[in-house]
């Protein structure tokens, strides 16, 4: 079974998704169920969590109601302003819904890099304690230090990270303080991360297996299986590589698991954290 524990659908619009810039072409479509679809068909992948990509509460309905109609979509992680007033009722919105598996806040785009420990956004992420719903972590490395604090505040709610952190990968350059960090980061035990948007945070034009292979040990040996997943960062990861030679790569890198290893870090995880059906 293959879970892809991390992608985005959306109806592209320039003013609504401002972040897609001129310099990203590929991102410049839309991308919903017919491509969704496509994707599983091509790839063997049985099911979907779709994780939001603006900072909207549409967005959030919408992902949630596209999940009632297409199978594939096993789990949503959606968004509330967690630093609102009205926080609570923005959850109650949505918390009930059965495909709504988590949250996240787009904390790497925050100008200041203490924003995850502010006392407004804290209390909103306070709401999620007993909710069974998860809270993904979308932070740049620099950021690691901050967000170690932040999970070690809040034992009681499950968080992912995204994407490793998105160290910076050059060749001959790897960041000790981000292996250092990821370490710390591992050692609570209400954390997991995602093997996903890799490649994207490759420095040159180019890549291969083993110039992400460090990184991979790096999170393999703090997270294992038990709380590692695959994830696409599709469509986005379309910026450095097609979906195919991702999952491609992180299947050469997941070669040496034994089969059970393999299953969880491939379907199982995902399954068992994000409550999926």
């Amino acid at each position: 079974m293959l879970i892809d524990s991390h992608h985005h659908l959306w109806k592209y619009s320039a003013d609504q998704y401002g972040w897609i810039n001129d310099d990203m072409p590929a991102l410049r479509h839309d991308f919903w169920a017919d491509e969704l679809s496509q994707i599983a068909g091509q790839h063997s992948v049985d099911g979907f969590v779709t994780v939001q990509a603006r900072q909207s509460l549409a967005e959030t309905e919408s992902l949630l109601t596209l999940s009632e109609t297409q199978s594939l979509i096993k789990g949503v992680v959606g968004w509330i302003d967690f630093a609102s007033d009205d926080a609570a009722e923005q959850l109650e919105r949505f918390a009930t819904h059965p495909r709504l598996k988590g949250l996240r806040h787009v904390v790497q785009d925050e100008p200041d890099d203490q924003f995850i420990l502010g006392d407004r956004f804290n209390r909103g992420i306070r709401l999620l304690a007993g909710q069974d719903l998860v809270y993904d972590i979308l932070i740049y490395a620099r950021q690691l230090a901050p967000a170690i604090q932040f999970a070690r505040a809040h034992p009681e709610i499950p968080m992912i990270l995204d994407h490793i952190a998105k160290p910076t990968i050059r060749n001959g350059a790897f960041d000790p303080q981000w292996a250092n960090e990821i370490r710390q980061l591992a050692a609570l035990p209400n954390t997991a991360c995602k093997f996903s948007g890799v490649a994207t945070e490759v420095a040159a034009d180019s890549w291969d297996v083993e110039l992400i292979r460090p990184y991979w040990d790096v999170v393999l040996e703090s997270f294992t299986p038990s709380r590692l997943m695959f994830g696409s960062d599709w469509p986005v990861c379309l910026l450095k590589t097609d979906y195919g030679r991702w999952l491609n790569a992180v299947t050469n890198l997941a070669g040496d698991l034994s089969p059970a290893e393999q299953n969880e870090f491939f379907a199982e995880t995902a399954k068992r954290l994000y409550h999926l059906e």
